[in-house]
């Protein structure tokens, strides 16, 4: 890779303020990242010097393994800070907590937050780098960037792809992320639920395509993403219950019969096997869900690599 473009001190709350060539250069640099983690040593010292803190005030499990392992990877140190036990629970508010953790010297701040926003408040106490980790039903561009990378790796671009999106759309901020990645770098993305868990004027508002039938949703396509039911910011009524759901618009073998012969099986986790997706498709020859996990580490190995000053050249990369 040849040095193009400058992400130093970038912040990443969500992918509209990201170019098509920027995304480009992330994905160069997360194929290099992910060589990386293939070797037996699996380290480099590029972030030697660095400290990264996750702050989370929401659970999560592979988004916050998958950061602080990228982070040590590059040799940062990590500070972990969740709220629980901490002295938000004593009443300290997000600014103190700020003002508090970059009094000790933090380079970049990883937030996972369910109010909408928050990533923008961290960066304006702290004026340091901040990657939004999830904020609410908002956003979560990590998330698409990993999964494009995903597609990018296995075809070589999105361009012209067709990628269906099956699930709850309404609630989902991997979906409203993915939406505005994947039309940016030029596929055509349909999003396919019951009503009651479709927002409205998706169509206007994200230029795609909006389907309720799951048979006409996947036909055709490359690209098949099913998306965990929000169960936690779901209101009671949205549908009857989760057989009824899994009836009719759970991803199985006899559904991919309509998609294309090499289609490529998403899922952004985690999983409810025998809801969204059927254990004969979330392990067929056509499933990519492994594949996204370790690809999470490179993708944010490379925004890592990126925002705190790394070249983005292979030989600076691989050494």
């Amino acid at each position: 890779m040849s040095d193009r473009l400058d992400f130093s001190g970038r912040n990443l709350y969500e992918l509209d303020s990201y170019s098509v060539s920027e995304i480009g250069t992330i994905f160069e640099t997360a194929k290099v990242m992910k060589q990386i983690i293939k070797r037996d040593y699996k380290k480099i010292p590029t972030l030697r010097g660095k400290t990264i803190a996750t702050l989370f005030f929401e659970e999560s499990t592979r988004t916050r393994i998958s950061f602080e392992l990228a982070a040590k990877r590059l040799s940062a140190d990590v500070i972990s800070f969740s709220s629980s036990g901490s002295s938000v629970k004593k009443g300290e508010s997000l600014q103190d907590t700020v003002y508090t953790l970059n009094a000790m010297g933090i380079d970049l701040y990883i937030v996972r937050h369910n109010c909408p926003g928050v990533p923008q408040l961290v960066h304006k106490y702290s004026q340091k780098p901040v990657l939004n980790a999830g904020d609410g039903t908002h956003a979560h561009p990590t998330q698409a960037l990993l999964d494009m990378f995903s597609i990018w790796e296995k075809r070589g671009t999105l361009k012209g792809l067709k990628v269906t999106i099956i699930g709850d759309i309404l609630h989902s901020r991997v979906v409203r992320s993915n939406l505005i990645g994947m039309k940016k770098m030029g596929a055509e993305v349909t999003v396919c639920a019951p009503r009651t868990l479709m927002p409205p004027k998706v169509e206007e508002v994200y230029v795609a395509k909006c389907e309720y039938d799951l048979q006409k949703a996947v036909e055709g396509a490359d690209v098949i993403m099913a998306l965990r039911m929000q169960l936690e910011r779901q209101a009671e009524g949205l549908f009857p219950c989760l057989g009824e759901y899994a009836k009719r618009y759970g991803l199985s073998k006899e559904v991919l019969k309509y998609a294309k012969d090499d289609v490529l099986i998403m899922h952004p986790g985690p999983m409810n096997r025998g809801v969204e997706i059927l254990p004969e498709v979330a392990d067929s020859e056509h499933s990519i869900i492994i594949e996204q996990v370790t690809n999470g580490v490179a993708v944010r190995m490379a925004l890592l690599f990126l925002i705190l000053g790394g070249k983005s050249n292979k030989s600076n990369a691989t050494s």
